[in-house]
């Protein structure tokens, strides 16, 4: 069996970790590169021993070298960095999997672009059970669309530098879209000093950072008399690496476009 031979890329962080973890023990994938940033003490080391795994790939900041061969780009690091990542891929044709939060429209633009050239999963969250759960909330979005104001409520780890997260507002899209609204007109951010009543139209935020919390997200459907809660809780960064090497599977197998984790899973 031909192993897919997998890059990672900011391969020392928090997701980085967990995704070589992953790789490394999972029989029908290969870690080809491991990718840092030019200014990291680690490069030159085997990357496997940030897992307490030696595998003899050393760490590189040469990520056109490193994509020499490979099936797929996995990239969790920040929107400068997959950008950067994007225009090499579609150049050596490397399929990718894109899990970076953060990125603007004309980012998004630029990968439905690349996707005409390679595949590509692009999701704020990698995690089966978030998807899953963004099914669950278009169905409650369709059931409860008169009478239930809708919050939704995120937690991450102190280190987390966006708000709200992608996931967060990912459930929003999923929200706003299935009830026929656009969430860049009916989201509220925050509430502060005498705000008035509630618009029945919007759909509210509100972002906790706190400690070493994974990731917490909560919608809130409250109606007169009842309200109903969606809430999925990650314990462990390992989910969202699954469900990443989930996607590196799927893109081995399907042509160029992009995709995301409803076409991984099948719940389209």
């Amino acid at each position: 069996m031909n192993k897919i031979k997998v890059v990672i890329a900011g391969c020392s962080g928090r997701m980085g970790k967990a995704l070589l973890e992953g790789v490394l023990q999972a029989d029908d994938l290969q870690l080809h590169a491991a990718l840092e940033h030019a200014s990291s003490a680690l490069l030159g080391k085997d990357a496997g021993e940030l897992v307490g795994a030696p595998c003899g790939v050393a760490i590189t900041v040469d990520a056109a070298a490193a994509l020499q061969g490979a099936d797929v780009l996995i990239d969790f690091t920040r929107p400068e960095g997959t950008m950067f990542h994007l225009g090499l891929c579609r150049e050596h044709g490397v399929n990718m999997v894109v899990g970076t939060t953060g990125l603007s429209a004309q980012q998004k633009a630029e990968l439905g672009a690349a996707a005409q050239q390679i595949g590509i999963v692009f999701a704020p969250n990698m995690s089966v059970g978030v998807n899953l759960t963004f099914k669950l909330l278009e169905t409650a979005a369709r059931v409860l669309a008169q009478g239930y104001d809708i919050e939704i409520v995120e937690a991450h780890h102190r280190h987390k530098v966006d708000a709200p997260s992608g996931t967060a507002l990912g459930m929003g899209e999923v929200i706003a879209r299935t009830l026929g609204r656009d969430l860049e007109q009916c989201a509220v951010y925050g509430r502060e000093g005498v705000t008035g009543e509630r618009d029945p139209s919007t759909i509210g935020f509100a972002t906790v950072r706190g400690g070493d919390i994974v990731g917490d997200h909560t919608v809130l459907f409250a109606g007169i008399g009842e309200r109903i809660e969606i809430t999925h809780k990650a314990s462990s960064r390992a989910t969202f690496a699954l469900g990443a090497l989930r996607a590196a599977r799927f893109l081995q197998a399907n042509a160029a476009g992009l995709y995301d984790m409803q076409d991984v899973l099948g719940l389209k």
